[in-house]
């Protein structure tokens, strides 16, 4: 690693915009604006795709009361991409760097785009051209290897564990109307967010009763006869699935309604929920519906964990620092600290190891049925929520005599 001299900075956001995705990209642009080795602060307007067609904009230049406000706004303030990128464009891509004297490269993104910080930077070496490159992660999805836990995932995972309480609220307070609620969550190969649904659940009847991830193969016959049981006994069920959720073929539950495939081939699915809301209706004869959040689980500004947000700083802060210290192609980690209180540092790990691999639900976070979560698995991500609002309040069934 080399340490280089004064130079322009470029950063670009990527993939699925979070609620905190903003907050990286304010800890990355005041920490460069601060340092004497940074010359210029420039954004790609939507990620590499922008780029690449020279779409940027002047970060040096805007005024310096923006970043407090834009550090609490979700989503990308500098727009986003799901650009695959091809080889054809990586010699395109070196000569805006060069002309546009760019020696600084950062990328808000997940294994997709650590991907394409990782194919730059190979090709900046092999032709010569002295790059530092380094990923700043981010995912709801919390699938990024070699990290405790991604950026965006514990707002996220804030938000569904409030939300199915909310909603379930709903429903128990009319089981007969629609017996079975079911919720869709995102989550592309891992239920991490699924998961997290169940982290204020305090008894057994308690909601969710039943959670779906794509690290269990669905079994239609065991989970219709589940669901009925447990609509027997509590008079109402309530349902998490991941929207990638496959039976025991492979095939996603929503794949009869497949919407097509995005730019790095991952299937545009319908909808795991409404799968399951029709098999319950046809095969137990049960009023049925489902809730699905979509882009409110990603970007809710009003679930913002404030953990999150002040480690979505952090990594942005971080890989600026890695860049002046001539670190390059390799991504922020977030790494937690042993003991009883809560802390996190970060690290690095290289981009080859993340770039479209994923972390699954370890087995220990689910337990023997697959379908609810663990003590472990609550160990885990309660931290990441922040502190939760009390409890809600619920009447004792005195009965009038």
């Amino acid at each position: 690693m080399t340490k280089m001299a004064r130079a322009n900075l470029l950063i670009g956001q990527s993939g699925g915009a979070t609620a905190v995705i903003n907050a990286s990209l304010v800890g990355a642009v005041e920490t460069a604006l601060a340092s004497e080795r940074v010359a210029n602060v420039y954004g790609m307007l939507h990620g590499i795709e922008g780029f690449l067609k020279e779409e940027l904009i002047d970060l040096s230049r805007q005024p310096a009361e923006l970043w407090p406000r834009l550090r609490e706004t979700p989503s990308a303030a500098l727009g986003t991409c799901r650009y695959r990128l091809r080889d054809e464009d990586l010699e395109h891509a070196l000569a805006l760097l060069r002309r546009y004297e760019i020696r600084y490269l950062l990328y808000i993104g997940g294994n997709d785009s650590a991907d394409t910080l990782h194919r730059l930077a190979l090709a900046a070496q092999d032709r010569g051209y002295e790059l530092q490159a380094i990923s700043i992660p981010k995912t709801i999805d919390n699938d990024l290897p070699l990290t405790d836990h991604c950026p965006g995932y514990g707002s996220a995972a804030r938000f569904i564990a409030l939300a199915t309480l909310d909603s379930s609220l709903n429903t128990s307070s009319i089981p007969w109307h629609y017996p079975v609620k079911i919720i869709e969550t995102m989550g592309r190969d891992a239920g991490w967010l699924a998961a997290a649904s169940a982290l204020l659940k305090e008894d057994e009847s308690d909601p969710p009763h039943l959670i779906l991830v794509p690290e269990r193969p669905f079994r239609q016959s065991e989970f219709l006869a589940r669901v009925e049981a447990i609509q027997r006994r509590l008079g109402y069920v309530v349902i998490v699935v991941a929207e990638t959720v496959r039976d025991e073929s492979g095939r996603p539950l929503g794949s009869l309604g497949a919407l097509g495939v995005d730019a790095f081939g991952h299937p545009l699915l319908s909808g795991a929920a409404q799968y399951l809301v029709e098999s319950v209706r046809s095969q137990l004869g049960l009023r049925a519906r489902f809730d699905k959040p979509g882009d409110l689980q990603r970007m809710a500004s009003a679930y913002v964990s404030p953990v999150d947000r002040a480690e979505a700083l952090l990594v942005g802060r971080q890989a600026v620092l890695a860049v002046l210290a001539g670190e390059s192609d390799q991504m922020i980690t977030l790494q937690r600290e042993e003991g009883p209180v809560y802390g996190c540092t970060t690290g690095l790990a290289p981009l080859a190891s993340i770039a479209n691999e994923k972390r699954c639900l370890p087995a220990e976070y689910l337990d023997e049925s697959g379908t609810m979560i663990t003590e472990a698995f609550r160990d885990y991500a309660l931290p990441l929520l922040g502190e939760l609002p009390p409890r809600y309040a619920q009447l004792a069934p005195i009965k009038v005599r």
